[in-house]
């Protein structure tokens, strides 16, 4: 199969979702209250896909800003076509790897793999306003024995995935003070997982065999986090220079 009927039909399955992973409006707020954050705080939103994290980011500064950031062309027009009408939020096709401007708050949900942890944090910290923080999920595991199936489905996507210690660890080596840690809850997956299903399933009658095999992916991948949500998960910090 080519790159491009394969990256074709990943973009038809992902077209329209609400979200590009993992998250519940409450992963933001309990974010926020880690922070004294300011009703007009200046938020960056990276690599916000279609926009799924907006609106929760808005609630926590209602007379704040969001600048949402995403390097791929349908998901900016995505988040464009739902917030063209209010001038809080500006969106914009750009690389994570460069953020402009300067925040109170950097959010990041589930994307700092891109870069990696310590590169992300390293390189952000200058886009920061005085006490200013940075908050993100990262995908880690929760046991030390792993099943082999779990072990095999991220064998590919991240074989260097650590627990959440090596996520603590880090965070630390790169000069940042923790101001908390939880895991992201059931929801947070089901809130990503369920609209995939629904995508799935309205695709499925009279797939090619490019668009069939990225269905069978993410019916596995899905398959594989509702029997193993015990040994692996996003780990969401926040995090603040030292």
């Amino acid at each position: 199969m080519s790159t491009d009927l394969a990256t074709e039909a990943f973009f038809k399955l992902h077209r329209d979702l609400p979200r590009e992973g993992p998250g519940v409006a409450q992963d933001v707020a309990w974010a926020a209250s880690r922070l004294d954050l300011p009703v007009n705080a200046r938020i960056a939103d990276v690599a916000c896909g279609p926009g799924g994290d907006i609106a929760a980011l808005l609630d926590q500064a209602p007379k704040g800003h969001v600048t949402a950031v995403d390097a791929t062309a349908h998901f900016v027009q995505a988040a464009r076509d739902t917030w063209r009408n209010d001038d809080r939020v500006t969106v914009l096709k750009a690389d994570m790897k460069v953020i402009a401007n300067l925040y109170d708050l950097i959010w990041c949900a589930g994307a700092v793999y891109f870069m990696g942890v310590e590169p992300a944090l390293k390189s952000w910290r200058k886009s920061l306003l005085p006490e200013g923080a940075i908050a993100f999920s990262e995908a880690c595991w929760f046991t030390d024995a792993p099943s082999r199936r779990a072990r095999a489905h991220w064998a590919d996507e991240k074989p260097d995935m650590t627990d959440e210690a090596g996520v603590t660890a880090q965070i630390r080596s790169a000069g940042y003070e923790i101001l908390g840690q939880r895991r992201l809850p059931d929801a947070a997956w089901e809130a990503y997982y369920t609209p995939l299903d629904a995508r799935i399933a309205s695709l499925s009658e009279g797939a090619d065999a490019a668009l069939q095999a990225v269905l069978d992916a993410a019916q596995k991948e899905a398959a594989c986090w509702r029997a193993h949500r015990d040994e692996y998960g996003y780990l969401l910090s926040v995090v603040r220079p030292l």
